[in-house]
């Protein structure tokens, strides 16, 4: 049964994402929670890392209880690198672009380029997704939430 499990990619994905979670639980347990009503630094964490253990734990019992595939294999056969390469590219992106040019081309190029790993997505419509997630995004962000990080910056 053990060999079969590690066939299966759930058992893979179930496992890391139950390792992340974890994690992410007990190193937020280093902040003060607070309470439901005045939340501190460390709520947030917690209760993002104790989902993610409860989904991984999740998706690796689905491994366990369901039949392997014949088919099954734990990479794709058709590995989309464009793909992959584009959505890595879009946080490095948003780390690059804010430093230097602020959070609106921050979001918009992180966007973009994450857009453009779809198959089907054409440059248009990477633009045009990355617009309409910039504005409200630069809004939320900017004016509702006060996040200090300038909308736009110029420099080295």
């Amino acid at each position: 049964m053990f060999d079969t499990l590690l066939h299966k990619r759930d058992f893979y994905a179930g496992g890391i994402m139950t390792l992340l979670g974890a994690g992410v639980t007990l190193n937020s347990m280093s902040y003060n929670t607070g309470t439901l009503m005045h939340m501190g630094p460390g709520m947030f964490p917690f209760i993002l890392g104790v989902t993610l253990t409860f989904i991984g734990v999740l998706i690796f019992g689905t491994a366990i209880v369901t039949p392997l595939e014949p088919d099954e294999h734990i990479l794709p056969r058709n590995k989309e690198w464009l793909g992959w390469f584009c959505i890595l590219a879009g946080p490095v992106l948003f780390i690059i672009m804010g430093h230097f040019f602020g959070m609106a081309a921050a979001t918009f190029f992180c966007v973009f380029v994450s857009a453009l790993g779809d198959r089907q997505s054409t440059w248009k419509s990477s633009a045009l997704l990355g617009l309409f997630i910039t504005i409200p995004g630069c809004l939320l962000f900017s004016y509702v939430l006060q996040l200090p990080f300038p909308l736009f910056r110029w420099g080295f």
